[in-house]
């Protein structure tokens, strides 16, 4: 007898087990799950909702697209009460009691996860209404004595969210009688601190943020968490692993963050998954439809290698007729620099417009001008911003922006050997800089592909739509810090600005210490701007010289290969004939160390125009390597004391005696062209009876300089010779 009770009695426990099992594996179907959310207008944020809403394969309804909104903006003051009559008056229509409701923001809102998942931790919450929670108490403090203490995790409802069966939510809102105005959090969390409303409805909190991740007041416990393809918030307070992860209050750049790569905008396993979307290409245009482009090009401090801009401006992949420039000058030094590019291609642009220094206008109103004349040129396509001080190398930079179909869209420049960029991951406290997470792996191009961040500048594209439309208001820029104030407008409009570093676009230049006292200013930035100085200034072939074996062996431990660029070569004569104080040829110069100069050259010395520093630069980088090479065994720092640039005239000096150097080893430059600039010259070395009468422009001789090889200057028939010489290690 006992032992049937006993078999019954567990057959009565194995069959409600198997109940309970059955009840949970059997789940909510997920089509009765449908995802209702408040729009008034597209936004990007609305549109970043979406597309991981699409991802997920969640059912979506929209409420109040194209109405007005009155329901305040939440940063100021509460509000949203717009979104309760909305949804009140949306679920009228619908009849399906068993239909899950799930409400929330989008316009700062992304899915971490997919409906099962979703369904699943709502059913085990075990209510009918479950509201995501946070931190803080918002908006009447006076209420949190009548909250319900927790044991656990987050005490206060947070109204951006919600989810729960048809009939509850309808009798959540059946009693709302407020403004568009007023605000839904209260109105929530004055029904949910009524014990007897509570429990009517059947409303709890997702404490522990299994469903819901509110980042207010919560920033210091969410990481990201990548699984494999896919990217999620983790909770670590928790160790929970949100659905769903709402910006609420002023965690708007945080979401932004956090969307960079929530669900798989961004993996390891397969990079940038939407960089290639919703592109708008160029490819298939005729030259007549392409885009129109106002440049505004700015022009606020002295700038090296402004002449090169210009040149790489010239470059730029994209119909000239379909280029307005706007130029903003602030500086007398440049004019001649600008003028001389409109004097010669300005006529190639559909138009150009040039503010000058006379007018004094500042910096900001200039930027401001420029935005206008693309806005209110309802042909402007596009606003193109660009710094003097911005090297674009790649010359499809404003191809590359335009496709991305973006509403602001950098290209990302950095400075060489720094982690300086153009763009900001985050922002301090105080709206300042502030270092993400991400910050160096993205400008280091461990991560690559179009990043939504709280700041750019120096240079970026803006759609001419959205200055005609949502920036409307021409002072975006203020004088105090006009890319700050700039942004901040962008910000506060919910702009997403972009920054792209899926190709290599350039990088900026130093402006710091860039003196403006000599004729060809640039030859001064060896330090400051040494990529620039080298492109400017080495010759094309010089990294060449040891693979492809350019140098030449004329004479016996004389070494002939390519150094300066024609550039280099003509900025050195010219620069030193603007100086003007040769010196007169004679045996007596105080410039030397004992006054006395045995053999005497009319020459100019390095240290005459303050080059000396620079000059020895030049020789430790491009000079010392090919020495070291050419003679094993030999190392050198390339001291020197005489560093000169001399010049050979017919009725002037046209030659030099035979004579050793003051060095150890001897470099001559050739800087300007035999047969076309003079005639005659070279150099001869007696004891191998082997003399290089054809100097090349731009190549160097390099030749010890005592003892072996005794040498004389040949004659200069006609015209002008110069040479840069430097005696190393005297």
């Amino acid at each position: 007898m006992r032992l049937s009770s006993l078999l019954l009695f567990s057959g009565i426990v194995g069959c409600a087990l198997s109940v309970l099992v059955n009840s949970e594996v059997e789940g909510i179907p997920e089509d009765k799950l449908l995802v209702v959310t408040v729009a008034t207008k597209e936004t990007d944020g609305y549109r970043r909702f979406l597309r991981t809403a699409k991802h997920f394969n969640y059912t979506v309804k929209v409420l109040g697209r194209d109405q007005k909104w009155k329901g305040g903006d939440y940063m100021s003051a509460p509000g949203g009460g717009q979104k309760v009559r909305l949804l009140k008056e949306g679920l009228k229509e619908m009849k399906d009691d068993d239909q899950i409701i799930l409400f929330i923001d989008s316009y700062d809102v992304v899915f971490a996860s997919g409906p099962k998942e979703l369904l699943k931790k709502f059913q085990q919450a075990k209510h009918r209404v479950v509201f995501s929670s946070e931190t803080l108490i918002w908006p009447d403090r006076h209420l949190e004595d009548k909250y319900p203490h927790v044991r656990e995790g987050n005490r206060f409802l947070g109204s951006g969210g919600f989810i729960g069966y048809l009939p509850n939510i309808k009798e959540l809102v059946t009693n709302w009688t407020g403004d568009d105005g007023d605000s839904d959090q209260l109105f929530f969390t004055k029904i949910y601190t009524d014990q007897s409303k509570r429990k009517s409805i059947n409303i709890t909190l997702d404490n522990k943020c299994r469903l819901f991740q509110n980042l207010h007041g919560a920033l210091d416990d969410v990481v990201l968490k990548f699984e494999d393809s896919q990217v999620r918030v983790r909770n670590v307070l928790y160790d929970t692993l949100p659905v769903i992860v709402h910006g609420n209050g002023p965690t708007k750049l945080q979401i932004n963050y956090l969307g960079n790569y929530i669900p798989n905008t961004w993996t390891f396993e397969s990079g940038c998954t939407v960089c290639h979307e919703d592109l708008r290409s160029l490819t298939a245009l005729q030259e007549n439809e392409y885009p129109l482009v106002v440049i505004g090009i700015f022009i606020q401090q002295p700038t090296p290698f402004v002449t090169v801009f210009f040149e790489r401006l010239l470059k730029l992949q994209h119909p000239k007729n379909k280029i307005k420039l706007f130029i903003f000058n602030k500086e007398a030094h440049h004019q001649r620099q600008v003028r001389s590019f409109l004097k010669d291609y300005g006529s190639l642009y559909e138009n150009v417009t040039v503010i000058e220094p006379e007018e004094e206008m500042d910096g900001a109103a200039s930027r401001n001008l420029g935005l206008d004349l693309c806005r209110r040129d309802q042909d402007c396509d596009y606003f193109f911003s660009l710094d003097i001080e911005v090297v674009l190398k790649n010359k499809d930079t404003l191809k590359i922006l335009i496709e991305q179909n973006l509403p602001i869209v950098a290209p990302m420049i950095t400075r060489a050997g720094r982690l300086w960029s153009n763009f900001w991951g985050a922002l301090s406290g105080d709206g300042y800089y502030a270092r993400s997470e991400d910050y160096v792996d993205i400008v280091q191009g461990r991560r690559v592909g179009v990043w939504n961040v709280p700041y750019v500048s120096n240079v970026y594209l803006v759609k001419g739509g959205l200055l005609r439309r949502e920036l409307k208001d021409y002072e975006l820029f203020s004088s105090s810090d006009p890319d700050m104030a700039f942004c901040h407008s962008i910000r506060n409009k919910g702009i997403f600005m972009y920054v792209t570093n899926m190709h290599t676009f350039g990088h900026i230049l130093s402006t710091e210490n860039y003196q403006t006292g000599h004729l060809h200013n640039d030859l001064w930035q060896i330090f400051e701007n040494p990529v620039d100085w080298e492109e400017r200034y080495i010759h094309e072939n010089y990294t060449r010289i040891m693979k492809d074996k350019l140098i030449e062996n004329p004479c016996p431990d004389v070494y002939w290969f390519p150094v300066f660029s024609t550039v280099a070569c003509n900025h050195m004569i010219e620069e030193m004939e603007h100086y003007g104080k040769w010196s007169g040829g004679g045996n007596v110069d105080s410039r030397i160390t004992g006054g006395y100069e045995n053999v005497p050259t009319i020459d100019i010395h390095m240290i005459q125009i303050n080059f000396e520093k620079e000059w020895q630069k030049f020789l430790v980088e491009y000079v010392v390597p090919i020495t070291e090479k050419m003679f094993p065994g030999y190392y050198t720092k390339a001291h020197f004391e005489l560093a000169f640039v001399v010049r050979y005239k017919p009725d002037e000096q046209p030659s030099l005696r035979p004579h050793h150097d003051a060095s150890t080893f001897t470099v001559n430059i050739a800087l300007n062209q035999v047969d076309l600039d003079y005639q005659g010259g070279g150099c001869k070395f007696l004891r191998y009876d082997c003399s290089i009468q054809a100097p090349r422009k731009g190549w160097a001789l390099l030749h010890p300089g005592r003892l072996t090889h005794y040498h004389e200057g040949l004659p200069t028939t006609s015209g002008v010779r110069y040479i840069a010489v430097s005696f190393v290690d005297p």
